[in-house]
């Protein structure tokens, strides 16, 4: 039987000019087993793959901040933190770095995210001081409520479906990811990831981007 997957988005399930992988709309309509997408993307974006995927909407979004399955949303962390954080770090002379009009938070509920070209060490001081942290997916800084993560949010998931921990497969390329990589069964980091998921997988595969989880999928669907 096949196993229930966890799949980031940036980095993973894209090629490297950012685009998807059209190859999974015909490889996960047909996963005879739960797809959970776990990103550090704003809620909308999750929940839009999974409506043109044609897959159940199981999302884990903002790193952990918004949790979706079984018709249930549940949002972690504190999002109006995160806001006084940006407006600190705006009032302190830095930006978000998205523009005047700033897609990339607009539709943000628990955390925000900064252009990886903005300044790290006054972010991540004010982040502290409101009882935030701060993650680095490689796409941009992530300002969160500490201790919320895509690895909480797979335990709460796989929860609400009656599944163990133990059956999912993940596969990922970021620090964000090492949180579901320390508590699923099976975990890939794809060549393109950081150090820090490529030590936390169990496995770090030849091939990067959508390419190298397509052949853990290719691997995994032929498991007895």
């Amino acid at each position: 039987m096949v196993p229930p997957l966890v799949l980031d988005i940036d980095g993973t399930m894209t090629r490297p000019d950012d685009s998807i992988d059209p190859r999974f709309f015909d490889l996960l309509p047909d996963w005879e087993a739960p797809v959970v997408i776990a990103t550090g993307k704003a809620f909308p974006y999750p929940v839009s793959l999974c409506h043109f995927l044609q897959i159940p909407e199981l999302v884990i979004a903002e790193n952990g901040g918004i949790v979706l399955a079984n018709d249930e949303v549940t949002r972690n962390g504190d999002g109006d933190a995160a806001r006084r954080v940006a407006e600190e770090y705006r009032e302190a002379g830095h930006e978000l770095g998205w523009g005047e009009v700033d897609l990339t938070n607009r539709w943000r509920e628990t955390e925000i995210a900064v252009q990886r070209d903005q300044p790290l060490g006054p972010l991540s001081e004010l982040a502290s001081e409101y009882g935030q942290e701060v993650v680095d997916t490689g796409f941009a800084y992530h300002v969160k409520s500490s201790g919320v993560s895509k690895g909480m949010g797979i335990k709460a998931v796989a929860e609400l479906l009656g599944r163990d921990l133990e059956e999912f497969v993940a596969v990922g390329d970021s620090e964000n990811d090492v949180s579901t990589f320390g508590v699923v069964g099976e975990s890939y980091a794809v060549a393109n990831a950081d150090e820090k998921a490529k030590r936390a997988a169990g496995t770090v595969i030849d091939e990067s981007n959508s390419e190298g989880t397509i052949s853990v999928l290719e691997e995994v669907r032929e498991w007895p």
